[in-house]
């Protein structure tokens, strides 16, 4: 195995807490998924190998952006208390519009049932669109979201992390090693294992992407968010994988408590590039502006 250290420079702060609501009651739990296909060349391997991890991570949202349209799996696992609660999804995304339409499927309930449908979810620029979202939520209007209005962001809360942003956090990469060569789904990969700054990546985001990150840097307790990244030999993006952390608050009737800790693991893989993508976002008549029950 080939290890190479690289770091530069920026930490972590700690920042306010992220509620847990967020996460738990928009989609009743949080995600873990597969993937595969695509070709390299030569050229790409060549320029991949030989380049600073830093400026490798640093290009990946761009090129992901001149591959146009992919298909995308997601997974995100929630730790708190000792539970875990997986979702899981599947769709496509444009990384030019940064606009995608995925299918996110719940975990089953406490009791074993597994009759939820699943929730539709439109990805664009500053919004997430919810259908079938439920809690009081009429069967045929969507729920609109401002996700630089929360405080993650939209990297947890509706249990998938906008393709675009996972790989715009990328560019906060801080202190990277660079773990070698590996196989997933047939194709060649580089894996690369570090540690990325929220405000750094804030900074380094595309415009479309700013206003999510900065509000993800002010609400997560932790400003560094520990990754995996598999890049094949063109430098796109295959599959990478966050470690977020957030505090859910101090428990009632302990004085003194610390608030326990929340950890989101949160893996998205692409493959299929070039699919064509999709996406026509709800008319106003179609957004449901009621009350939203949560639970």
């Amino acid at each position: 195995m080939v290890v190479q250290q690289y770091r530069d420079g920026g930490g972590a702060r700690a920042a306010r807490a992220l509620a847990v609501a967020g996460v738990i009651a928009v989609t009743a739990g949080c995600v873990g998924g597969g993937g595969g296909g695509g070709g390299s060349d030569g050229s790409g391997q060549r320029a991949v190998a030989a380049e600073r991890p830093l400026d490798v991570l640093g290009r990946a949202a761009g090129v992901l952006a001149e591959a146009g349209g992919a298909e995308a799996r997601t997974s995100m696992e929630t730790a708190a208390g000792g539970t875990r609660v997986t979702i899981r999804g599947e769709g496509t995304y444009d990384f030019r519009t940064q606009m995608g339409r995925l299918k996110v499927v719940l975990p089953t309930d406490a009791a074993g049932a597994d009759d939820r449908r699943p929730i539709t979810e439109l990805l664009a620029p500053g919004a997430l669109y919810m259908k079938n979202r439920g809690a009081g939520v009429p069967d045929d209007k969507w729920v609109r979201i401002d996700t630089t209005a929360l405080e993650d962001g939209n990297l947890v809360t509706g249990g998938v992390t906008d393709p675009m942003a996972a790989a715009e956090l990328l560019r906060g990469a801080a202190d990277v090693t660079y773990e070698g060569k590996s196989e997933l789904a047939g194709v060649t990969v580089h894996h690369y294992r570090g540690v990325a700054d929220l405000n750094r990546a804030a900074r380094a985001a595309s415009p479309q992407s700013r206003g999510a990150l900065s509000a993800a840097a002010k609400g997560f307790s932790k400003d560094a968010v520990p990754f995996d990244a598999y890049l094949d030999e063109e430098g796109r993006l295959r599959k990478v994988r966050h470690r977020f952390s957030f505090a859910s608050g101090s428990r009632e009737g302990r004085e003194g408590q610390e608030a326990a800790e929340v950890t989101v693991v949160s893996t998205l893989l692409l493959y299929g590039f070039g699919a064509p993508v999709t996406v026509k976002l709800p008319d106003e008549d179609d957004i449901y502006t009621g009350e939203i029950r949560q639970g």
